[in-house]
């Protein structure tokens, strides 16, 4: 939902339907789109229109961005989570992440604002997004419920969760780790990966699909694409797929004909050669 800014209400009824339609049920907010976007309130006018949808999708979304500062206290995300419930007109929230680790955050105070928010109905289960093994596992020793997912930027450009695995013990600039080995972490914890921005090179080139800078990646896409009559973005999210550790690919879109693209990914299970040939043509190489 993030890049909700252009919808209306009409518009975002469109993309669930389609979503619904693809066996799609999983919507992603976070408070901070409340003032970059509307989407929170965008999907609150919507279940107001059209309650029945409440039974009808997994409902997630973060807290502890603000402008200028991060805050996961115990205040703000009890705050937070009374804004988002407004907000979406919901009465509880599937799944809450803690957006971004707030370098002053008191793992005691989020296990007190985890146990209110559970013991009350409104948050049924939590998770953390762009977290280290290291700051989940100083979160996870004082709360009580299980953090059951880690969302992180990933794509075929954007890997270095999957770059430091293949460069163990090298000199090279992949090998560096950037994220405690966060992927074997999640894997022994039992925790998921959500994966955003899985079409995305980075913040300031956008998106690497026609991406000039990107031309072999992009020919090789193109070639994929042929073979398996599918978009270039679909060849994109089933590399993404294709790791063993089940990433749940996050769309980024609410734009119908490109969810609906994207979804063709699932009906495809690239090769390992077919993976590795896309992983070299971002220009890395193999030790």
């Amino acid at each position: 939902m993030m890049r909700s800014s252009a919808a209306d209400v009409k518009a975002l009824e469109a993309v669930l339907e389609k979503a619904l339609e693809l066996d799609i049920n999983f919507i992603d907010h976070a408070d901070i789109y409340a003032w970059r976007t509307p989407a929170e309130s965008l999907y609150g006018e919507l279940v107001k229109a059209r309650p029945e949808l409440k039974d009808k999708f997994i409902v997630q979304t973060k807290c502890g961005i603000c402008q200028g500062y991060y805050d996961l206290s115990y205040e703000h995300i009890m705050e937070s989570v009374e804004q988002s419930l407004t907000r979406m007109n919901l009465e509880k929230i599937d799944v809450l992440l803690l957006h971004r680790p707030d370098a002053l955050m008191e793992p005691e105070e989020i296990a007190k604002a985890f146990d209110e928010l559970q013991l009350s109905g409104k948050v049924l289960n939590f998770g953390v997004s762009n977290m280290n093994p290291g700051q989940i596992s100083r979160i996870q020793k004082c709360v009580r419920q299980p953090l059951i997912t880690d969302q992180m930027q990933l794509s075929i450009v954007h890997s270095s969760l999957i770059d430091q695995g293949i460069y163990v013990n090298m000199k090279d600039e992949q090998a560096v780790m950037r994220d405690g080995s966060l992927l074997d972490y999640l894997d022994e914890h039992n925790m998921s990966l959500q994966a955003w921005s899985i079409i995305q090179a980075g913040w300031e080139e956008g998106c690497f699909i026609d991406h000039p800078n990107y031309k072999e990646l992009n020919d090789k896409l193109e070639e994929l694409s042929k073979k398996y009559k599918v978009t270039k973005s679909a060849i994109a999210v089933a590399w993404i797929l294709r790791h063993p550790a089940n990433i749940l690919p996050i769309a980024g879109t609410v734009n119908p004909t490109h969810l609906e693209e994207m979804a063709k990914a699932f009906e495809l299970k690239l090769t390992r050669q077919e993976w590795y040939s896309l992983y070299l043509a971002t220009g890395k190489k193999l030790p």
